[in-house]
């Protein structure tokens, strides 16, 4: 599977609110995610949990570059005790890299799924997937995306290249 993504810092919470509201998206369904990270050579895996303890693994490749960048990605659900298992598997196999928790506002704009996520120890964060179709190229998605941001007002000086994972790895960098 293909996506287009952005991530950016969102300075006003209210403001893309307001945005939201005035494309009449509706109310945004609530989702608490715990994802773990584990260290593998390339691309990223992680271990995504839900509420009801049930769970994603996630193998995905992109970029780390600031705007607009190609995400391609594998899922597999897991019920509850499958999670808990391979959680215990995979850190022992591969070890742990990190873990972000998150609180995560979905909305759907069309072919676009627009995320309002509050990261515990990083703050607000704007995450747009444009979910390409699979003969739709990777510049029309990159069009999308960017009639998205436009219509929500983000700086493009507020887009973040990396990772949740690595802003929380090169913050604690900083603390220690």
């Amino acid at each position: 599977m293909r996506n287009v993504e952005i991530k950016a810092l969102i300075r006003n919470p209210h403001e893309v609110n307001r945005k939201l509201n005035e494309l009449g998206l509706g109310p945004p369904t609530l989702i608490n995610q715990h994802d773990e990270f584990y260290n593998i050579p390339h691309g990223r895996l992680k271990l995504r949990s839900f509420e009801d303890n049930s769970g994603e693994l996630i193998y995905y490749e992109r970029s780390d570059s600031e705007g607009p960048k190609l995400s391609s990605f594998n899922k597999a659900s897991l019920c509850a005790e499958s999670r808990e298992d391979m959680s215990k598997v995979l850190k022992r196999a591969l070890g742990l890299y990190g873990e972000v928790k998150k609180s995560r506002h979905l909305y759907i704009l069309g072919q676009t799924r627009i995320h309002i996520d509050f990261v515990e120890g990083l703050g607000n964060y704007l995450e747009l997937e444009v979910v390409l179709e699979q003969d739709q190229s990777v510049e029309e998605g990159e069009k999308v995306a960017n009639s998205v941001i436009s219509q929500l007002n983000i700086d493009r000086n507020d887009f973040v290249a990396t990772a949740y994972v690595d802003l929380l790895a090169k913050k604690s960098k900083f603390v220690e």
